[in-house]
């Protein structure tokens, strides 16, 4: 499977999740919650998601930040 094709959760935590969260808890509550091909392989935890200045979240600068650390 390609990394394109695996799903990826990126997290953005509340400040009272950040010392105890992790990503296998992420994993877990998905595989309860979600179907089997959405449950995401990967989760990765930022600080804040790219927005627009309408407050839409920039899924193509997601995809070019994740593709330039892959790169490195």
């Amino acid at each position: 499977m390609s990394d394109r094709e695996t799903a990826k959760a990126v997290v953005v935590l509340r400040a009272e999740a950040k010392a105890t969260a992790q990503p296998e808890d992420i994993i877990a509550w998905a595989r309860e919650h979600m179907a089997a091909y959405k449950v995401p392989k990967i989760v990765e935890f930022v600080d804040a998601l790219p927005t627009s200045g309408s407050g839409k979240v920039m899924w193509r600068l997601l995809h070019e930040q994740d593709a330039q650390r892959s790169a490195t």
